[in-house]
């Protein structure tokens, strides 16, 4: 296939499926090498914001997809008819930081950091797509292991967790934990400056704490 029909080609199916396509599944269908479809998908992205259209490319991990453009959020609500939902409450935002830097993080881990019962966060965060189950831990009541998704790179505007901003290093984890928590300030930046228009998500209605 002549490049500028795998140009075409990709944008077509990244807009048809919706969702994350893997780079290599890309090659396969385009019979591109991985190399090859890693440009063309750079190029799509970058003709797209410099073009300033309504929607953007945004890459996670090995996966890429086409998502609105944030600048235009309003205007795609307002059209739809859908309200702005509220962003992540605190006792969320400090359960996903923990599992995203700590993953794959059991809700027990959860607890010791936060100091709190998690378990209905740690399950509305799953219910958002924000977190999933990955396994289970090998140790005694087999407890499930969770991990961040695609949706929480492409809401906070990563193409993968090494862009986490960094960590103070301590040998002391107690004062770890305190300035894990005080990282989430930093995620919530993150938030704001995120790729997809869903970087807002409904606040707990349940008490936690």
């Amino acid at each position: 296939m002549e490049l500028h029909d795998a140009e075409s080609a990709i944008e077509g199916i990244l807009f048809a499926a919706g969702e994350p396509v893997s780079l290599e599944r890309l090659a396969a269908v385009t019979a591109v090498d991985k190399e090859t479809v890693t440009g063309i998908a750079a190029r799509i992205g970058e003709r797209l914001e410099s073009e300033r259209r309504g929607i953007r490319l945004v890459r996670m991990e090995n996966r890429v997809q086409l998502v609105s453009a944030p600048e235009y959020a309003d205007y795609i609500r307002a059209a739809l008819e859908e309200r702005e939902m509220p962003k992540l409450s605190e006792p969320a935002m400090e359960t996903l930081a923990i599992i995203a830097y700590f993953q794959p993080a059991t809700r027990a881990y959860v607890e010791k950091v936060r100091g709190v019962d998690s378990s209905y966060t740690v399950g509305l965060l799953t219910e958002r797509g924000f977190v999933e189950p990955c396994g289970k831990l090998d140790a005694p009541g087999r407890p499930t292991l969770f991990r961040t998704t695609d949706k929480f790179l492409r809401t906070f505007g990563m193409e993968s967790l090494s862009e986490l901003p960094l960590l103070p290093e301590t040998e002391d984890e107690d004062e770890g934990q305190m300035k894990l928590l005080a990282s989430i300030e930093a995620l919530k930046g993150a938030a704001e400056e995120g790729q997809a228009p869903e970087s807002a998500e409904t606040t707990e209605t349940k008490p936690e704490e």
